[in-house]
């Protein structure tokens, strides 16, 4: 996978921002791969077993892809749909080294 061109994965001047569907409330935190919405856009699908309320999902989001992607804490943030299961999900540092890592993850 070249991530660089993935559409679920975009490079900005500062961030990697990465569109993600999330499945609150669930069994486990895991991520699961890759998800087509039925506009054709991709997401990456993940599960946390957080409640949606009062921005527990979110955290809970934001905990699971820097433990995943073995990443800072505060470099993973939820910067749009905050509300949606479709989120836009931050993450700041070296986009390079940060594209491996989602990439050794999603598609090993």
């Amino acid at each position: 996978m070249d991530s660089r061109s993935a559409g679920w994965l975009r490079h900005t001047k500062e961030h990697l921002q990465i569109f993600v569907r999330v499945t609150p409330g669930s069994s486990a935190d895991a991520i699961d791969g890759m998800f087509e919405a039925g506009d054709g856009r991709h997401y990456l699908k993940v599960r946390v077993r957080a409640a949606p309320e009062n921005g527990k999902a979110n955290r809970a989001l934001e905990k699971l892809l820097s433990k995943t992607f073995r990443l800072a804490k505060n470099a993973v943030n939820v910067t749009g749909g905050t509300t949606s299961r479709f989120k836009t999900v931050s993450i700041a540092g070296d986009q390079s080294e940060i594209s491996r890592k989602i990439a050794a993850v999603v598609d090993p």
